[in-house]
């Protein structure tokens, strides 16, 4: 079952979280919200952060849940909440179109990996961005040419490919833009 990120699912995305330490050293899914003062880069203040962003309606995700228990996610939300994206420099010289929306990270609890809940969570995304209206829909998957890499905090091209994403361009060093419209 797939649920939206909000004040009244905040525990089980918080359960899974810390169950992993916060995610990637205590991010709690933030760094992609923002590079401001307002973000002091530690576990507890990204966990508020996260917290306070989630209650305002500016923090956005799909979770997966088994039972009670949410053991995967999908982050979305609109550029201005999401500004903060890996090679933002080379992404803003070479933009075509602004997307609707973008997917910035993918994560599944370390118990339910190799399971297929990656392309669960992406899907509950997709629908929940089509429930508010759709539009265009960016992710900047890692593209690592079929090899495995440890760490993909944004699932694989393959993964977007059959999620019926299209490859716009490659960004940085093994990432790359993928594109398409939800309607």
């Amino acid at each position: 079952m797939v649920k939206p990120l909000e004040t009244d699912t905040w525990d089980g995305f918080a359960g899974l979280a810390e169950r992993h330490n916060g995610v990637f050293g205590g991010c709690w899914c933030t760094w992609f919200h923002t590079m401001s003062a307002e973000k002091e880069r530690t576990y507890e203040a990204n966990r508020s952060l996260k917290r306070r962003l989630v209650d305002e309606g500016r923090a956005h995700a799909a979770l997966v849940y088994d039972a009670d228990e949410a053991v995967a996610w999908c982050e979305y939300g609109c550029p201005e909440e999401l500004p903060n994206i890996y090679h933002r420099k080379q992404y803003d010289e070479e933009l075509d179109v602004l997307p609707d929306y973008r997917i910035t990270c993918i994560f599944v609890d370390k118990r339910y990996r190799r399971q297929g809940l990656s392309a669960v969570a992406l899907r509950g995304a997709l629908d929940l961005i089509a429930a508010a209206g759709g539009g265009v829909v960016e992710g900047y998957p890692h593209d690592a040419g079929g090899k495995k890499k440890a760490v993909l905090y944004n699932g694989t091209r393959t993964l977007f490919e059959q999620a019926g994403f299209e490859f716009v361009r490659s960004k940085g060093m093994g990432n790359c833009v993928m594109r398409r419209t939800v309607p």
